[in-house]
Formats: C-alpha cells, structure tokens, sequence
C-alpha cells in the first residue's frame, strides 16, 4: 500500500465516521434529545471532519514538498494555497 492508498483509506474512514456520527446529531434532534447529547454529537462530527481535512491538506503538503511540480500538474495546487486550506482548518 502506498503512501497515497493509506492516506485516502485514513480520510475515507474518518468521513465515514464523520457521516454516522452526523446521523447521530440528526436523530438526536428529532428525537428532542438534551442539548448537551446533541452538542456532544456535534462536537464529534466537527472533529472527524478536522481531522479528515488535516490529513488531505497534509498528504497534499508531503506531495507537494517532496515534487512541486508533479503535486502542481496533478492536483493544480500551489503551497501558498495549501498554507490558506491548512489555515482554514485550524
């Protein structure tokens, strides 16, 4: 397995957790559950998705240092616009 193939499998799995726990928050809601158990939900699909992001935007950083050119013609993406993505993450 490459670096590439583990990377996508850690994003895939934190968005699918992203995604069952986003449908926790929904049931949550409609089921007039206390604030507390859906801010609680809600703070852990916040949460998967930071991390998923941190790992696409890393992933894209370690390509792009290790071969600028190839991570530019590739994903047409410049470091200055992976720092502003890494940025809006934090």
């Amino acid at each position: 397995m490459t670096t590439d193939d583990e990377a996508q499998r850690k994003i895939l799995n934190r968005l699918r957790r992203a995604r069952g726990q986003l449908d926790a928050v929904i049931a949550a809601v409609e089921s007039d559950a206390p604030c507390r158990e859906v801010m609680t939900q809600l703070s852990a699909v916040t949460h998967a998705l930071n991390r998923a992001g941190f790992v696409v935007v890393a992933t894209a950083m370690e390509n792009c240092l290790s071969d600028p050119e190839a991570a530019r013609d590739r994903d047409g993406i410049t470091t200055e616009e992976l720092e502003r993505l890494f940025l809006a993450l934090a």
